[in-house]
């Protein structure tokens, strides 16, 4: 099997620490050669400790099911014979208390909204199927506990 790697790197510089009045402000790298600002959220840690504009892991965690679902959903619409134009997914993390009382992403909501051109275009059973497929083998989906969602929309 695969195997894949990422870094985080983070670094204290000039800040106490002790006191818990730190940046949480990290660097996400992927072994492809991407560098993405991480951060944790500003819901948990409130700036200036956290920096809303990076990417918090809520965030990476949310976009990762989406990503997953929709290379699947691509790859199975075009052996199907379906051409894709277009695939926006907003994706929505909604977070809860798991049976121990501890925070935890409950629930992510996969909306994607898809357009298609040519012959044949997928009715909306045939659009849902091909997201329960999608579903089906999204390596992400398969390695969580989170109840992962799907509401397909079309353009």
């Amino acid at each position: 099997m695969a195997q894949h790697q990422a870094e985080v790197i983070w670094r204290r510089g000039e800040q106490d620490f002790l006191d818990r009045r730190y940046s949480r402000k990290h660097l996400l790298k992927f072994d492809g050669g991407a560098e993405v600002a991480g951060s944790s959220a500003p819901q948990v840690v409130p700036p200036p400790y956290s920096d809303p504009a990076a990417v918090d892991p809520e965030e990476a965690f949310i976009a990762s099911l989406s990503s997953c679902h929709m290379l699947w959903f691509l790859d199975i619409a075009a052996r199907a014979g379906f051409r894709v134009d277009e695939y926006h997914d907003v994706a929505v993390g909604e977070m809860g208390r798991n049976e121990a009382g501890k925070a935890w992403v409950a629930r992510v909501t996969l909306q994607p909204r898809t357009s298609f051109s040519g012959d044949k275009l997928p009715t909306p059973d045939q659009l849902a199927e091909l997201h329960h497929a999608a579903h089906a083998e999204c390596f992400i989906a398969h390695s969580v506990k989170t109840e992962v969602l799907c509401q397909p929309r079309l353009a």
